[in-house]
């Protein structure tokens, strides 16, 4: 339908799509963005994004998990990781219980330590809050120990890099959103920045693109970000996301939303009816990501399967 819609407009302007590309109709071709060309330009930074890793005992999860960290010190050199949550298996359903969930941090510190010397950045992931404690006094409840246990300052923090910004986000709020203090936090934490150094925003759920449309899990509160990432358009530059074990490039008004497939694909299993091959979510393979970041503010994000 959108096809046809498309063939309706140019046979009513009386332009055919070769007018277009040679420039016939400036105005619209204008608005075709060609993708930034990179190799000439060496990187300031490369950045491993890992994320939706689910590490639990089972399916040889910890040796694979472990492989994978060390293809990736040794074939991409990273500068340091960032991790996008569900770090482990899972804490948040309601039959977890205590034994199980230090289990699984136990199995996480022992898969880490393969990157012991790498700083590793996460963020929390919606399985990694063992809401179920006997009580909210509980030390393991909630967010507090989860934050603890990924060694991170705080549930949402932000540092920077070779001029380069990395904001981290907490969208494990109502309704899937920035709650009110971290939203104000984030504005005047961009607001602070320096004009034009460039940012990375990573949260664990999407702000926007197309995952969400196919498999839900998106901010609720999307359009108040956009804004505010339109207000600061010449610092912010691209938002990493997971949570929906999918890969998706978008881009809109500038900024990059890229939501990278998992580590752990199909939960470290072999895969559904619907899994396009061994271990997929859907189309999307187990795997990671590497950035490049330039001087000039431009990013470059590619998603590597891997066959651990």
């Amino acid at each position: 339908m959108k096809e046809i819609k498309r063939r309706s407009l140019l046979k009513a302007i009386g332009l055919s799509a070769g007018a277009v590309i040679t420039g016939s109709l400036p105005a619209i071709a204008s608005s075709v963005i060609e993708p930034t060309k990179s190799k000439d330009k060496k990187a300031v930074l490369t950045v491993a994004h890992i994320t939706d890793v689910h590490i639990a005992s089972g399916s040889q999860a910890p040796e694979r998990f472990k492989d994978c960290l060390k293809q990736i010190i040794s074939k991409h050199k990273p500068d340091f990781f960032l991790n996008g949550g569900d770090s482990i298996m899972d804490a948040s359903y309601d039959n977890v219980v205590r034994d199980q969930v230090i289990e699984q941090w136990g199995i996480w510190d022992d898969c880490t330590r393969v990157i012991e010397k790498y700083e590793l950045h996460s963020c929390l992931g919606n399985h990694d809050m063992w809401w179920k404690a006997p009580a909210k006094t509980d030390e393991m409840y909630g967010k507090d120990y989860v934050v603890k246990r990924l060694k991170i300052p705080n549930r949402y923090y932000s540092f920077s890099k070779k001029n380069w910004h990395f904001i981290v986000l907490d969208s494990n709020n109502s309704k899937v959103s920035l709650d009110t203090e971290q939203y104000n936090w984030l504005e005047e934490d961009l607001k602070k920045l320096p004009a034009g150094m460039p940012t990375v925003l990573l949260s664990h759920y999407p702000i926007l693109g197309t995952t969400q449309v196919l498999v839900g899990g998106g901010h609720s509160d999307c359009k108040k970000l956009k804004d505010l990432f339109y207000k600061h358009r010449d610092k912010v530059k691209i938002c990493l996301s997971g949570h929906n074990h999918l890969s998706d490039n978008s881009t809109y008004n500038g900024v990059q939303y890229c939501c990278n497939g998992s580590m752990s694909g199909f939960w470290w299993g072999k895969g559904d009816a619907e899994s396009a091959g061994p271990g997929y979510y859907l189309e999307t393979p187990p795997g990671y990501a590497i950035l490049k970041m330039y001087a000039d503010g431009t990013v470059e994000n590619e998603y590597h399967p891997h066959h651990f």
